[in-house]
């Protein structure tokens, strides 16, 4: 029997009766360390995600929070936990003495739709990557993390999600703190823990060879598509004619390259500001994750930065497309040792294409738009959008709420009826006249398919850093979780 067909042990506790998955452990150890949990004191269940439960293919109504606990609190485990090892450029400068310092990967398994999904946790002690660092996550990250995932999860963003929060009953000193703070262990779900960073290691290593094993088998996990070793029966290709493991590669990269415009572009679109994009916070997947201080901006500025450390804006809002692509180009220099890199520089040329596309397109269906009219006409209106924004006062979330609460049929018909409780200054009125005219290319059967557009892509709520503030200050002063949960519950509707 191989390791991928051992059986789990049966339990009475169904998140450890998964198949659960050795990809990673089958890599073998020249990518990670074996490690194990920290024991805490306390183990306090704050936060379950049910939907994601349902994700794996459990039913949530046969979890209960003990199981939760046993699992990713006291880490009863069915297969070795790893802590992944890798290198990054942090700031702009190269740092090799990185990786996985307080976390790990608990395991591995598929969801309901077929793809292969990591469990990874934070918070959940030390490893040997923690270095002077005591590996624990502090009960504020981890709802700050919860907050994060599922706000980009309701506004479209492809983006990890929290599974689980547990408070540990540690008490911790931070730098930025004047008091100690309470302790949490945090379990994410994403596509992969596979970063820019982790191929930064193995070139800084000189390991060409592992380079390439770690690629093929990434494609052939998360890039079936362009896997021609093992591609799908339905692209048609003469038996003489696949292409070569360098053009697959070539093919890899292109593709990461558009997801990772597109995601860019959904930050954007969202008003959201990652704050820390080193190359070892990037999925090789083109999944968002890893969230530290980052924040939805209160007002469209280019130049607002969300972590306090960033002195020179190097991760701004406005800054994050940049970063992306430079990012992708240094990916390239761990990946010249098996791909052409004249043909990688020509994968990365479409970026900024790919990424305006994306960018516009999610602006108009904030709008209320689809396709179907010149592409000159919806270009202006977003390009007025981004003026209007910039020249008044006006939130930029709060903005776009005001679209889709004051929407109106009448809006077809007379054009002051468009915002009319928005103020006459030029801009507006321009802003206007475009909205309008983008209107009369809408049929009346596709109205009502605007209102749906407005109502997918503008939540309600949206956590603005005070509102973050509110629903803390209770927990912290009251152990009072009540405005959290009814926070969770507005983003989720």
């Amino acid at each position: 029997m191989t390791l991928e067909e051992t059986p789990n042990p049966a339990t009475d506790n169904p998140l450890l009766d998964l198949a659960y998955e050795p990809f990673l452990e089958n890599l073998g150890d020249d990518y990670y360390d074996i490690v194990t949990a920290a024991d805490f004191p306390l183990h306090r269940l704050r936060f379950r995600n049910d939907d994601l439960l349902a994700k794996i293919g459990l039913n949530p109504a046969t979890v209960r929070d003990d199981d939760l606990i046993e699992a990713f609190g006291q880490f009863r485990g069915v297969r070795p936990f790893l802590a992944l090892r890798y290198h990054g450029y942090q700031f702009g400068e190269y740092n090799p003495q990185l990786g996985d310092g307080r976390g790990f990967i608990y395991g591995q398994l598929r969801g309901t739709d077929g793809k292969l999904y990591d469990l990874g946790t934070k918070g959940s002690g030390r490893t040997p990557y923690s270095r002077t660092a005591d590996g624990r996550l502090t009960l504020k990250g981890g709802v700050r993390e919860v907050l994060a995932g599922e706000m980009l999860h309701r506004m479209g963003v492809r983006t990890s999600r929290c599974l689980t929060v547990i408070e540990t009953g540690e008490q911790l000193w931070r730098g930025d703190e004047p008091s100690p703070t309470r302790s949490c262990v945090m379990v994410r779900l994403s596509e992969s823990h596979i970063r820019f960073g982790t191929f930064e290691r193995l070139h800084y290593l000189g390991r060409k060879d592992l380079i390439a094993k770690l690629l093929d088998r990434a494609i052939a996990q998360y890039y079936p598509e362009v896997d021609r070793a093992n591609a799908d029966p339905v692209v048609p290709y003469a038996p003489g004619d696949r292409p070569s493991s360098t053009e697959k590669y070539i093919l890899f990269y292109a593709e990461l390259v558009k997801r990772v415009a597109k995601l860019a572009a959904q930050w954007m679109a969202a008003g959201f500001c990652h704050a820390v994009l080193n190359t070892d916070n990037m999925a090789i997947t083109g999944e968002s994750f890893d969230y530290g201080p980052y924040a939805f901006i209160p007002r469209y500025d280019p130049q607002f930065t969300a972590a306090y450390f960033d002195y020179f804006g190097r991760y701004s809002y406005g800054n994050q497309a940049p970063i992306c692509r430079w990012n992708l180009q240094m990916l390239q220099v761990p990946l010249r040792a098996i791909a052409d890199s004249q043909e990688m520089d020509a994968a990365l040329e479409p970026f900024y294409d790919d990424y305006n596309r994306e960018y516009r397109r999610l602006m108009l269906a904030k709008l209320g738009f689809a396709e179907g009219f010149p592409e000159e006409a919806g270009t202006e209106l977003v390009k007025t959008t981004i003026a209007l924004l910039q020249q008044t006062d006006v939130g930029y979330h709060e903005f776009f709420w005001q679209i889709r609460k004051q929407f109106d049929r009448n809006w077809w018909e007379d054009i002051t009826q468009v915002l009319p409780n928005f103020s006459d200054e030029e801009i507006v009125t321009h802003w206007r006249h475009c909205y309008y005219h983008l209107l009369q290319f809408i049929s009346v059967d596709e109205r009502e398919t605007m209102t749906e557009r407005l109502t997918r892509y503008n939540p309600e709520t949206v956590i603005v850093r005070p509102e973050i503030e509110a629903i803390w200050e209770p927990i912290a002063l009251h152990d009072n979780w009540d405005p959290f949960y009814h926070l969770l519950k507005r983003i989720q509707r």
